[in-house]
């Protein structure tokens, strides 16, 4: 497995859908959790996009040198940049931060935000448009000379002088679950990622990945994007999934349901019907929770449980394919601490170090300035 954390550029908190418990985002802030993704073994942060945010290639440049392992997992918009500077942009992201580069391919959901950022295309149209961006992005950044005529592209002798330290470019993540979106992902990207749906509906989509890219003469990996709400006990994993709600009222979820319901993603609606709006039966399949998309658009779902059932829920993803795990939790700094302590021991990751597992980094304080104190009889 592979497990990734979120940079909150939107903003943090204890609880949703209040100001209680909230945190400004400074520079300051993202450097403890960046640094706390590097330290605890994660493989890397998700750094969303999207006019609520701060930019993320800036803040991802302005976390390279506070990081050493740590990857960004950063976003391109096709149809609000070239594909010509995104790859020049890229290639020098992945070589100043020594191969620590991972893209982000977002089309967009939302058509009132697009329209704000100057991109008035249909959602069809933006998935051809995403299609011929990869294609200019992809031949350029492997190096060849680029002219291409499309639809909405025109390129004529593109080229990038300084490639890349990965090859032949730092790996193309994507998420998007209409028929249009399938199709881009088969054909360019390397890790298709899904939102926090029940496993069944997750199995459904990977094995019509898998095919389209067979067509292709390709293979696709696969990820998820959760939130998870760890806890040593299931009464209190769940007792702080209702906490982190307690402040929303129904005014809160019907304003946030408005705006999501104007988007033309088809992911976000697949989403929403997970809850309908209402807070009753939030727990959708066993340990997956519904809560967070009452007012969050995007990843709305959570594993919620004790560090045995939710290592064995994400267990159960993988044996459908998905190896990929993108996480968050409120707040992000101390979520990143607990993941890392109560999960990572329980699961096969490909990468880091786990808290405390070589001689040289004891785990624990001291007990009687003498030695160090023993694992407890339950483990």
């Amino acid at each position: 497995m592979n497990v990734y954390w979120f940079l909150p550029t939107h903003g943090d908190s204890r609880y949703l859908g209040t100001s209680k418990g909230g945190r400004p985002i400074t520079l300051s802030y993202l450097r403890q959790i960046a640094q706390a993704v590097d330290g605890l073994g994660f493989k890397g942060a998700l750094l969303p996009t999207g006019h609520s945010c701060e930019d993320a290639w800036i803040t991802a440049s302005s976390l390279i040198q506070a990081t050493e392992k740590m990857k960004f997992l950063v976003a391109v918009r096709p149809g609000l940049i070239s594909p010509s500077l995104a790859a020049r942009m890229t290639s020098t992201f992945d070589r100043l931060s020594n191969g620590r580069l991972l893209i982000n391919v977002v089309t967009g959901g939302d058509p009132v935000e697009l329209a704000g950022d100057g991109l008035h295309l249909s959602h069809s149209d933006r998935y051809r448009l995403t299609d011929e961006f990869l294609e200019v992005w992809r031949k350029e950044l492997a190096g060849e000379k680029v002219d291409f005529e499309g639809e909405h592209l025109k390129i004529k002798g593109a080229k990038v002088l300084l490639p890349s330290q990965q090859k032949p470019y730092p790996p193309l993540y994507f998420g998007g679950s209409s028929d249009a979106a399938l199709e881009v992902a088969a054909k360019h990207i390397d890790v298709y990622l899904t939102w926090g749906e029940p496993p069944e509906q997750v199995k459904e989509k990977v094995e019509r990945v898998r095919k389209l890219a067979a067509a292709q003469g390709r293979t696709v990996s696969f990820g998820i994007r959760l939130h998870v709400i760890v806890r040593e006990t299931a009464e209190e994993a769940w007792a702080a999934a209702d906490s982190l709600i307690q402040y929303v009222d129904e005014e809160t979820i019907a304003a946030s349901q408005k705006i999501f319901s104007r988007y033309d993603s088809v992911g976000q609606k697949r989403m929403a019907s997970l809850h309908n709006g209402k807070r009753e039966s939030l727990e959708i399949s066993p340990n997956l929770w519904a809560g967070i998309g009452l007012v969050r658009g995007g990843a709305g779902t959570a594993l919620v449980g004790d560090p045995d059932t939710v290592a064995e829920r994400m267990k159960e993803y993988q044996s459908l394919g998905i190896d990929h795990f993108i996480f968050s939790g409120y707040p992000h700094l101390e979520e990143a601490y607990r993941v890392a302590e109560l999960l990572f021991p329980r699961l096969p990751l490909t990468h880091g170090e786990q808290q405390g597992n070589t001689a040289a980094h004891p785990v624990g304080e001291f007990v009687a300035n003498t030695y160090f104190p023993l694992k407890s009889k339950a483990e």
